[in-house]
């Protein structure tokens, strides 16, 4: 994947960076080093539309735009291992309560329209999961955010996450921190951190924080078998419990 775009007044805030009106090299934006979260200003919204159909699939670096500034991060081993346990503890535990989920992943979600745009570390639908059966792209004039969005704040960013998600009408954030996971929930326009889940009642974000912690040093058998079992402990509420006590043997 090759890119090079020279936007009028793209400046890099990192030292060795290309200064401004300086031609920017993306060709080897997927060979970042650990860590590493380069920020650019006065990109254009093309610039960035271009960018992401460049990258393509690619898990690795990750994009998020806000009204002409792009930052670019490449997920730290902390960052990957920490979202993706938090996806395991949800599936897990919506598998427990009878829930269905359907796990968005790191959809990229952007809207010309608000000039913003990001890539999720990891996303869900939940309310909103019949609505989205079977479509494989999302679009903003039509179709819903994801119901629960969990950011990894490894690294400093320089974009202000919670008003961009907010400006996206994601209902629900749960941002981790030094190892703390922190809930918000989307109130008239602005995020208020809560002391509950609201797609998942019974989660807290110090229960969250305990199995992520225990997700490190915890042979995964096990690991699994302990949510399973507090989700059962903890029953949601509507939800009678466990899917498979549920549902009848087919026939």
């Amino acid at each position: 994947m090759t890119a090079t775009t020279t936007p009028s007044t793209m400046t890099s805030t990192n030292p060795g960076k290309p200064a401004r009106d300086e031609p920017v090299d993306t060709s080897a934006v997927t060979g970042y080093a650990p860590e590493a979260l380069v920020t650019l200003t006065g990109v254009s919204w093309d610039t960035y539309e271009s960018l992401l159909a460049d990258v393509g699939d690619v898990a690795s670096p990750r994009f998020i735009y806000d009204r002409g500034v792009l930052e670019i991060m490449s997920p730290t081993l902390e960052h990957e291992r920490d979202h993706r346990s938090l996806t395991v503890i949800v599936q897990t535990m919506a598998l427990v309560w009878g829930i269905d989920v359907s796990d968005a992943g790191s959809v990229t979600i952007r809207r010309a329209d608000l000039q913003r745009g990001f890539e999720a570390d990891t996303s869900f639908y939940v309310q909103h999961v019949a609505t989205m059966l079977g479509k494989t792209r999302i679009d903003p004039s039509v179709d819903p955010p994801p119901d629960l969005l969990i950011e990894m704040e490894v690294t400093t960013s320089a974009i202000a996450k919670l008003p961009l998600f907010a400006a996206m009408g994601i209902p629900e954030v749960w941002r981790v921190t030094s190892g703390q996971v922190v809930m918000f929930a989307l109130r008239d326009g602005e995020y208020l951190a809560v002391p509950a889940s609201v797609a998942f009642p019974p989660l807290t974000g110090d229960v969250l924080t305990r199995f992520v912690h225990e997700g490190r040093t915890t042979l995964s058998t096990r690991w699994l078998g302990d949510i399973q079992v507090w989700a059962k402990d903890h029953p949601h509420p509507g939800h009678g419990g466990d899917r498979d006590e549920r549902q009848p043997e087919p026939a």
